[in-house]
């Protein structure tokens, strides 16, 4: 499947991972500056994480501790070799003992649905959107909405990929006499 914007009904909640609504971040722009993240790094074998819910739980330990939960959990991966990704946890300030990282840009969104083996596909796909936009690519993030057990349970493993693009193009002006 390619992306989706369909809204269907909402599952219940499995005490895990709370249902992810894709609407409003399909075809979406985003403008950070200084944004402030957690940042953490995993560890990969040909692209498969080991020891992520371990990472994130440890992450979100601290987020909690610090009262720095966002009122809308992100997390973006960015995926630096086949053996390790960094991951990118959104939070409202501060967090003592974590690793902050800082994300400044534009960024394009758009929603998939489907197995983390499309991957590669939705990266293509997404590349081809960001130049039919009329921008470049700089760098793409991966943001999984819910693990793999609740993406079974919901019905639907949504994943939104977050295009960081080269500025817009200065406006023009109208020059009077």
């Amino acid at each position: 499947m390619t992306t989706t914007t369909e809204e269907s009904a909402k599952p219940a909640p499995t005490g895990c991972c709370p249902p992810f609504d894709p609407t409003p971040w399909q075809g979406r722009q985003v403008v950070w500056e200084d944004h402030p993240f957690v940042k953490t790094h995993v560890r990969s074998l040909f692209h498969i994480p080991i020891g992520m819910g371990r990472a994130i739980t440890r992450a979100q330990g601290k987020i909690d501790a610090a009262h720095a939960a966002p009122a809308v959990p992100l997390m973006l991966s960015d995926e630096t070799s086949p053996w390790g990704q960094d991951l990118y946890i959104d939070v409202a300030g501060k967090v003592p003992d974590a690793e902050m990282a800082a994300l400044s840009g534009t960024f394009l969104t758009r929603v998939y649905d489907g197995a983390f083996r499309d991957a590669p596909r939705w990266a293509e796909d997404m590349t081809a959107y960001v130049h039919a936009q009329g921008r470049q690519l700089e760098k793409l993030y991966f943001a999984y909405t819910t693990c793999p057990k609740c993406a079974k349970a919901y019905g639907h493993n949504y994943v939104v990929l977050f295009a960081k693009v080269d500025p817009p193009p200065p406006r023009a002006t109208a020059q009077g006499s």
